[in-house]
């Protein structure tokens, strides 16, 4: 692996966007800059919410493709300029480290266990046991990690994994910690949960949108 210059919160943003729309609505993937925009101001699944423009987000394009992580692509269709993020080639991934690493780079740190409900639109784990196996392969890589274990919080039964992609992970005491219930679950998991269906619907939102869309380039009448 070639090492890479530490990447910008908005180029991770918008690296991470592209990653996650592959793996959740291929059909429409690669991306225009309206939509990737839209994802990387999209308000659920997202710590912390951006507020971006399209001229930022051509910026940290064109950042990206200078380190080979973005390519543009015309897609199926010749008309409009799409991007495609190359993360699995750069960086040798397979679709669990890709999901894995998109997860950390669209929210932050996470335990094990609210990183198995929060991939699971991108990469279904048998069980958290799973979770930690790929995250310990990425971390001990001989060409460089990817993920670091961060200091166990108090209150939480699981340690905090974080990305390197974007340089290393500031620490942060006062972080609030994921407080056990009851029933097992943590209030990561259930926060975790919540966010899977609110980006539920913002991506129907996004596809009424883009069918919209498709239909004025291709003057269908709707």
């Amino acid at each position: 692996m070639t090492t890479l210059a530490p990447l910008s919160p908005l180029e991770t943003r918008v690296l991470a966007v592209l990653a996650e729309k592959q793996l959740t609505t291929p059909d429409y993937y690669p991306l225009t800059l309206n939509a990737l925009v839209a994802g990387c101001n999209q308000k659920s699944n997202r710590d912390p919410v951006m507020h971006v423009s399209e001229e930022e987000v051509q910026m940290a394009l064109d950042a990206l493709k200078r380190q080979t992580l973005v390519i543009d692509t015309y897609g199926a269709s010749g008309r409009v300029m799409r991007y495609a993020h190359n993360l699995p080639k750069v960086h040798n991934l397979g679709q669990q480290m890709t999901s894995l690493l998109t997860a950390l780079m669209l929210r932050g740190p996470q335990t094990p266990g609210e990183l198995r409900t929060g991939c699971d639109r991108m990469y279904r784990f048998a069980d958290i046991s799973s979770v930690e196996a790929f995250l310990e392969d990425m971390a001990t890589r001989s060409t460089g990690a990817l993920v670091v274990k961060l200091s166990k919080q108090p209150g939480s039964r699981e340690h905090r994994w974080a990305q390197l992609l974007s340089g290393a992970p500031e620490t942060d005491a006062g972080t609030r910690a994921p407080v056990e219930q009851e029933d097992g679950v943590t209030t990561g998991e259930v926060a975790a949960l919540k966010a899977n269906v609110a980006q539920l619907r913002d991506e129907v939102a996004e596809l009424r949108g883009l069918v919209e869309q498709l239909h004025r380039e291709l003057g269908v009448k709707q």
